[in-house]
Formats: C-alpha cells, sequence, structure tokens
C-alpha cells in the first residue's frame, strides 16, 4: 500500500508558513497563535479528493495515485530533525517558505544547510507575491497566466525579486528556478511563487509536491498496513477533559487501542505503556478512532506519560519486546553520545533540537563532549568545571531549564538555536583571545620582517627604513636579530607617519633601528627575527596552539639561526 508522503513546512519567523497549513487545511491555525508565531507543532491531511478539488482543471492530465499529503507545520527549524527514525528523517519533501520581498534569512540559512546535510528533497514557496509593488491578484486564474496579466513595471519588479533570490539560495550549492521554467525536478530546486493571503499559487504548489513524491518517493512510501506501528512524537500536551497526551506521526504500520508501545527516554531505558485511546483532530475537535494506518497525524493517550519528551520514538512492539527495544536504543544513542575525548558539553529540549544543535555546533569546527537531552543539571555543572582546558568549559543549550549555576563555566542557554550557535562561536573567539594574552603576557612573541629595496630614510643615528611584515606582528622595543645575536630594538615604528606599538602581517611600516648603520650591519633586503630568549622560546613551544602556522614556521627559523652558534639551543 502506498501512504500519503509526509511533508514538513519550514521557514523564518512570520514568512508564512502557518497562513500556508491555514489556507491549505481550512482551518484558523494562524489566527489562534499568539502574535501570528506559531508556538506548538501542527498538522494536517489533505486527502486526494482535497487535492483534486483544490486544483481543479490544472491536475486533468496529471493522474495521481497518492491517497494524499500530510503536511507538518514546527516552532522552527529544529523540530525537523524531531522528525526521526531509525537511519533517517521521516519528511520525505519539505517546502521551505520565503517571503519573496524580504528573501533569505538566518532560519532560513539554518533550514537550507539541515536540508542539503540530510538529502530531503524540497520545493521552495516564495510568498506574499500580492505584496510586490502594483501586484493585481487574480486567484480565479492559474498563476502563470496572473503573472504574465501584470504590468510591464510589476512584473520587472516582481522578477527582479525572484532571481534575488535564485542567486541567493546558489551559495547553499542549489540551484533553483522558476517551477514553470524546468525541464528536471531532479536538477533543480523548484520554486513557486504563491500567496497564502490571496490563495494564488496554491494549486500549483500542491500539484508540484504531489508529482514530486508520486514521481521520486513512490519505493519509500511503501507501508506495510498490517506491521507493528511506528512513529516520531512531536509534541506532549495536557488537553482539558483527556489528560497529558502525545502529538504522534506514525510513519509505518498501524498503531491500535490497546497496542502495548515502548517510547524512547533520555536515559537510554525505553518506557513501556498502553494505547488507551487515539483522537484524529478535524475542524478543531477530537474524533475517537480505534486504529490509525501510516502516514497520519494522531493525538494518543497512554497509560504511563511520566519522562516521555518531544522527538523521541514510539514503537508497537508485539511479541517483539527486545528486537524493538534494541531499536530505539540504537536509535537514541545516535545522538546521546559522549562524541569527543574533549569539548563543550551540550543539552537541548528534544531528541530532534539536540541533533540539530550537535550539526550546528560541528560546522564551526567545536568538539563535543558530551549531549544529552534534558535540563542542565549538577552532573553537567562538575563535568564542565573539570575539564582542564578552559575553552571547554562551556554548556551550550537550547530550550532547557538551568537547575543549577556555577561561576567557573559558562553556560549559555537560549530558546533560538541559531542564537546559541552564534554566542557559543563568539564566546569561544572571545575567551581564546583573552587566554591567549594572558599567557602570552611578558614573552617575545616570533615575527619576521624584510627591509624594503629604495626605502632608506636615513643611514645611521639612528638608521631610519621602511620594512615589511611577512609573518607575525612586529612589536616596538622588541630586539631582532639578523644572524642569531642581537642587533638592536625596534624604535619608533609609524605607518603613514602615525606612531604605532605594533604593526600586523602584511602591512608596511618606518622603522628606527639604533645603533646599526645602513651598508655595515644591516642593507636593504635582509630578512630580520624577533630575538627570541632561549627562556621564551621554550615557553613558547608549550602554547603553540595559541600561535598561528606562520608564526610557529617563524619560531623554527629563529632556532635553525640560534643552532648555529648553539647546537642544543631550546632544546
Amino acid at each position: 500500500m502506498i501512504r500519503q508522503p509526509i511533508c514538513v513546512l519550514l521557514a523564518h519567523v512570520d514568512h508564512g508558513k502557518t497562513s500556508i497549513l491555514d489556507r491549505i487545511s481550512g482551518n484558523s491555525i494562524a489566527k489562534k497563535e499568539s502574535g501570528g508565531i506559531t508556538q506548538s507543532i501542527s498538522a494536517c491531511e489533505v486527502s486526494l479528493n482535497d487535492i483534486n478539488q483544490i486544483c481543479n482543471n490544472l491536475l486533468k492530465k496529471t493522474k495521481l495515485t497518492i491517497p494524499g499529503l500530510l503536511f507538518i507545520d514546527s516552532p522552527g527549524h529544529e523540530a525537523f530533525t524531531t522528525l526521526r527514525k531509525r537511519g533517517g528523517n521521516i519528511a520525505d519533501i519539505a517546502i521551505v517558505v520565503i517571503d519573496l520581498n524580504e528573501g533569505i534569512k538566518p532560519q532560513t540559512q539554518e533550514v537550507l544547510n539541515i536540508l542539503k546535510n540530510s538529502k530531503t528533497p524540497f520545493v521552495i514557496a516564495a510568498n506574499k507575491i500580492d505584496l510586490v509593488s502594483g501586484w493585481q491578484s487574480n486567484p480565479s486564474i492559474p498563476l502563470i497566466q496572473s503573472i504574465s496579466n501584470q504590468s510591464e513595471t510589476t512584473l520587472l519588479n516582481f522578477e527582479r525579486k525572484l532571481y534575488e533570490l535564485v542567486a541567493n539560495i546558489s551559495s547553499f550549492g542549489f540551484n533553483s528556478d522558476r517551477f514553470d521554467r524546468i525541464d528536471d525536478y531532479t536538477k533543480k530546486i523548484s520554486i513557486i511563487p504563491i500567496s497564502a493571503k490571496t490563495g494564488e499559487g496554491f494549486s500549483e504548489l500542491l500539484i508540484i509536491i504531489s508529482g514530486l513524491a508520486q514521481k521520486y518517493l513512490e519505493k519509500s512510501l511503501k507501508t506495510n498496513v498490517e506491521g507493528l506501528g511506528k512513529g516520531t512524537i512531536l509534541e506532549v500536551k495536557n488537553e482539558k477533559g483527556i489528560g497529558k497526551t502525545l502529538d504522534v506521526v506514525i510513519y509505518d504500520g498501524v498503531i491500535k487501542i490497546n497496542d502495548n508501545i515502548l517510547i524512547g527516554a533520555p536515559n537510554g531505558d525505553p518506557i513501556e505503556t498502553k494505547i488507551k485511546s487515539l483522537f484524529k483532530i478535524k475542524n478543531g475537535k477530537f474524533i475517537p478512532c480505534k486504529s490509525i494506518t501510516a502516514s497520519s497525524a494522531v493525538k494518543v493517550s497512554t497509560t504511563e506519560v511520566e519522562g516521555i519528551i518531544s522527538g523521541m520514538p514510539i514503537k508497537v512492539f508485539g511479541d517483539n519486546r527486545e528486537i524493538i527495544e534494541k531499536q530505539i536504543k540504537n536509535e537514541i544513542e545516535e545522538v546521546l553520545i559522549e562524541t569527543d575525548n574533549e569539548g563543550i558539553i551540550v543539552k537541548a529540549d528534544t531528541l530532534g533540537s539536540l541533533e540539530a544543535l550537535i550539526n550546528l555546533i560541528k560546522q564551526k569546527g567545536i568538539k563535543i563532549k558530551k549531549a544529552k537531552v534534558g535540563d542542565i543539571n549538577k552532573k553537567d555543572i562538575a563535568q564542565a568545571s573539570s575539564e582542564n582546558e578552559e575553552l571547554n568549559k562551556l554548556i551550550a543549550a537550547f530550550n532547557v531549564k538551568q537547575l543549577e549555576s556555577s561561576k567557573n563555566i559558562k553556560i549559555i542557554n537560549h530558546d533560538v538555536i541559531y542564537k546559541v550557535v552564534d554566542d557559543v562561536e563568539n564566546w569561544i573567539l572571545n575567551r581564546g583571545k583573552n587566554i591567549e594574552e594572558k599567557n602570552l603576557e611578558g614573552l617575545i612573541k616570533p615575527f619576521k620582517i624584510k627591509i624594503l629595496e629604495n626605502h632608506t630614510f636615513r643611514k645611521s643615528n639612528p638608521a631610519v627604513l621602511g620594512v615589511e611584515v611577512l609573518a607575525g606582528k612586529a612589536r616596538n622595543n622588541v630586539p631582532v636579530t639578523k644572524d642569531g645575536g642581537k642587533l638592536c630594538d625596534l624604535k619608533a615604528m609609524q605607518d603613514k607617519g602615525k606612531n604605532i606599538s605594533e604593526s600586523e602581517e602584511g602591512s608596511q611600516i618606518a622603522v628606527s633601528f639604533p645603533g646599526v648603520t645602513v651598508g655595515r650591519q644591516i642593507n636593504e633586503g635582509d630578512i630580520l627575527y624577533s630575538d627570541v630568549p632561549e627562556s621564551d622560546f621554550k615557553d613558547l613551544k608549550k602554547l603553540k596552539k595559541y600561535l598561528n602556522s606562520e608564526e610557529i614556521e617563524t619560531l623554527k627559523e629563529i632556532a635553525k639561526l640560534k643552532r648555529k652558534e648553539n647546537l642544543t639551543w631550546g632544546i
């Protein structure tokens, strides 16, 4: 049997994805939400009959065999990775909603990166075309006809916005174009201009999604209606008259009242419970069901709810308890891992949020020692405090409670995932600079300069020459060497007539060399080095992680010079 494809909507805040779901489902979800921003995960199913009615004449040439579409909306992109199953993601296809007038925003960037990593097929709904200057809405005619009916000025404005979007999407490694200009949908991302307000483009959006799912995902849509039900928990809620319930997406098999199920838990040991009741939601009302077949969104009431959190797998085990328990444990362990021998601690409110946060932090090159679902506790504080590396005394957390605090470590905890990542990156960068300054304080660091040709401003008393900094930072009052012995101290460094205390690699400056004469001790074209004392050299070797590659190479060259006179220098 072919199940309905699971389609997740993803977008930056206020770009209109909930309004799109509202338009598709006929419900007033967006109006119910606080401030028009989605506060909870919502889902709706659109039957094949509904698709045919919405698309009307546009579907005459396309025969759909899928039973319908299951749409899932979420508070943010982290819920996309909450939709997990063993070996991957349960979302078959995604719609990335982008306000055509605002373009790509920070959360959109993360969405595109996550989709790229997960290899999930997607289309782009370019929303709010009705806000394009001069746009004349006519939802009763096909979109392409409506576009061609616009004035020349409006059309030029529309095309400019569209191809700005195409250009920005290409920076993420995706080729894209307007849906009617694409010959091969496997090579280009389809952009469907729409208006959630007027309904323009919705028929085309449903046709593209349905057609892509049917043509390219048919094998993955096959399900066993007699098989044991498998799903993922989207949310845990308290419903009036029912109590605590689980919003679940069933992606395989069938789930029935009185089924014995196992649910993943943060500590790794699955929770065993039984299905008390099942509900479908239609027009805002709970409709009791005896059984639910994949794929479907369902509200589940169970005998045991303590310790159950969003993002966890839920599976009927029947006579295969041991096998199902092992599957669930393996699935959770894919995320709840101690990833490196050293690194920071990562916490999040759901399995999917944790996975998203891990991926984004790792993309920044930051090591993670431990990553788990749940609030920050005493054990987390103790583990972070015990780290030897100062930069690892950090807990990065998304949307969790901070039960403990400590002066010895840094805790970054936000309810916006990209804010967590940005703050972690900035803290490590700034803290690293502070540590570097503290550890290197008082030491003469390696640098290399070259005396420029035709830049002798005075030959002696003191010699004043133009130099280029080849490596490291040249500093005022630091001794320099040409052949291993001390030449003199750099004095009166100037850049464009202004006195400076240091100069970066690549810069050209004027420097005074007291006590030397051009043509005797030094000449144009000479390479000079900072005269690093042997004790400083030994300390710098221990602190080389605070030096860049050019400084390390320069330090080796200085040692080579010094060892011409003393073979054991610095050893």
